[in-house]
């Protein structure tokens, strides 16, 4: 919201000064960095799971993927027959059934001739399984809750390798592993943070502009609030870059700051994509209407243009398929041939976003020159703000997109799936007539559907354990797919 934005460098700056003049207090800021130090470790460990997680799927995509083109013909992994099918001459489709292909190694071609094809297979196949299937969690403390959740192998691999890395952070203060938290903290926040509308997005990055400025360049009696806080504390706050001759800190929020609004970005070139695939569709709308003269209700019949929107495609960590779908391993696309549903998902136009990561490596140099210049800390904002928010409105007015910048937003207003409209003579929509409510009505109706089998679920564990002469405590199990074992 504005007002949050408004509020937002606000409690930043009191925040700041808090620690400063508490850093002044206390002399020495040992005890502070102790405190801080377990804070952030907690947190770090959250972060990194998920970072380490999610780059551990991204590897193993690269290693296992679901799609891959060989001698021309696209092939999809079929995990419960351990086979691949060629499709071809269709649209693909994560559904898309095919010739059936003899069974073998489940890497793709190029890696399949460095592993001999007998003797490894099955093992192969295992270790596709345990990185590609999800776990199930439960959890249970009777009378008090019960949980379920999904996780997969990447996850509890990600979760010790965290572990183990905050644990060694702690007890040797190591710059590069205090990066390796810094990084997972800004993933992190690219994942939970939006400012929802580019107005908002814009109000936060231009009240920490000034924020910025004031934090490095106002000096206290001793030295500017930034710089003594930055520099007094040492907790995963910042990047640090040392060398021999000089070192070099750049604070967490000079990326998640303008990070947040690259990533919006990024979502509004998708929504531009889709946008792009709406087909205008005649359809016969049906009302009832009361009939001014005889007072009896009569169904009206009207034709009116259905926006209907394309069907949203997961593309979600698809490197791996990306890379082994095209030609030249991954350097080419193979042209007229079908592309797997998450590669068509993903190869859209990243034009806002392309715009912003120009400005963002424009500002950070300009950063970089003038920290060279006037051997002075400088507030990296100064530079980024207006190379982030520039490029982008910059793009938008050029391409005539203002409008669509300004309404766009993340709110859930925008997620209704069709939408009948008004067209002038050249097809331009004019104004939106109604909103299609089936596909919220039959979302509702499949979420109160699960909550109702959910129920039913636990109510039949429930009378099994009143059948029992005992009854569980706390429960706690973890469970993977069965897949029955498969001659070779």
């Amino acid at each position: 919201m504005p007002s949050d934005a408004i509020m937002f460098p606000l409690l930043a700056g009191v925040m700041l000064i808090g620690l400063y003049y508490l850093i002044q207090w206390l002399q020495d800021p040992a005890i502070l960095n102790k405190i801080l130090r377990g804070y952030m470790s907690l947190m770090g460990v959250a972060s990194l799971t998920t970072l380490l997680a999610h780059s551990l799927k991204v590897a193993s995509g690269f290693v296992f993927p679901n799609w891959f083109r060989e001698n021309g013909f696209l092939c999809r992994v079929d995990d419960d027959r351990e086979s691949f099918l060629k499709i071809e001459g269709r649209e693909a489709d994560d559904d898309a059934e095919g010739e059936v292909l003899p069974r073998a190694s489940p890497l793709p071609p190029a890696l399949r001739s460095l592993v001999p094809l007998r003797s490894p297979s099955r093992f192969l196949w295992d270790l596709r399984h345990l990185l590609v299937d999800e776990w199930t969690i439960r959890a249970k403390v009777h009378g008090l809750f019960r949980e379920k959740l999904h996780l997969s192998v990447n996850h509890i691999v990600g979760f010790f390798l965290a572990i183990a890395t905050v644990s060694a952070y702690y007890l040797t203060s190591s710059p590069l592993l205090s990066n390796l938290m810094g990084y997972g903290f800004c993933y992190g926040s690219f994942l939970i943070m939006s400012p929802t509308s580019f107005a908002t997005g814009s109000l936060v990055l231009m009240g920490l502009f000034f924020y910025d400025i004031v934090m490095v360049f106002y000096t206290t009696l001793s030295s500017p609030y930034m710089i003594t806080v930055a520099t007094k504390l040492d907790v995963p706050i910042k990047l640090q870059f040392k060398t021999a001759a000089r070192s070099s800190i750049l604070g967490l929020g000079d990326i998640v700051v303008p990070g947040i609004v690259m990533c919006l970005a990024l979502r509004f070139d998708l929504w531009r994509h889709y946008q792009s695939k709406i087909q205008r569709l005649e359809t016969n709308l049906k009302s009832d209407e009361r009939d001014a003269s005889s007072g009896e209700v009569v169904t009206v019949s009207q034709t009116k243009t259905l926006a209907e929107k394309a069907l949203w495609l997961d593309i979600n960590g698809c490197w791996g398929d990306w890379f082994w779908s095209s030609s030249w391993l991954g350097l080419f696309k193979s042209g007229g041939a079908p592309a797997p549903p998450s590669v068509r998902g993903s190869t859209f136009k990243k034009t806002y976003f392309n715009a912003s990561l120009v400005g963002y490596t424009v500002g950070m140099l300009v950063t970089l020159a003038m920290l060279h210049i006037f051997k002075h800390g400088q507030p990296a904002l100064l530079y980024l703000v207006p190379g982030v928010l520039g490029s982008l409105w910059l793009t938008g007015l050029v391409r005539g997109e203002l409008k669509d910048m300004w309404t766009y937003t993340e709110d859930g207003s925008l997620d209704t799936r069709d939408v009948v409209v008004e067209v002038d003579g050249n097809g331009n929509v004019i104004k939106e007539v109604k909103k299609d409510d089936k596909d919220e009505e039959k979302k509702k109706a499949e979420e109160e559907q699960a909550a109702k089998e959910k129920k039913l679920s636990e109510a039949k564990e429930d009378e099994k354990e009143a059948e029992r002469s005992e009854y569980s405590i706390v429960s706690f199990s973890i469970t993977a797919p069965l897949r029955k074992q498969k001659a070779n």
